[in-house]
């Protein structure tokens, strides 16, 4: 089991930044970690991940160069820094986490976070 406990989320402005938080709690070690991000009428879509373990991260295209993730093994919390925000990525943001390999579907992910609204206005 994995509890998971996102904050960081907020109201910016086009070009600007936000960190977003995810706390974790349980069996970590093998996990791969990842951010979802679904705004209103759309699907839920794989934004980044990383791997607990030896820490390789991904991105989906529509954010790479822009935002990065990371780990704080001593805190035991997941990272996505957002730099250069445009309006199209204002969404619900959620953590998530599954046990063995990465996978880009949300369906795959066994633990989820709250969700933490990200707002970036034009």
């Amino acid at each position: 089991q994995v509890q998971l406990v996102e904050s960081g989320g907020g109201l910016v402005q086009a070009g600007g930044s936000l960190r977003l938080s995810c706390a974790a709690s349980g069996r970590t070690f093998s996990t791969y970690m990842a951010w979802f991000r679904q705004a209103p009428g759309n699907e839920r879509e794989f934004v980044a991940a990383i791997s607990w373990r030896i820490g390789s991260t991904y991105y989906a295209d529509s954010v790479k160069g822009r935002f990065t993730i990371s780990i704080d093994n001593a805190k035991d919390t997941v990272y996505l820094q957002m730099n250069s925000l445009k309006p199209e990525d204002t969404a619900i943001y959620y953590c998530a986490a599954r046990p063995g390999g990465l996978y880009y579907s949300p369906q795959e992910y066994a633990w989820w976070g709250q969700g933490t609204q990200v707002t970036v206005s034009s």
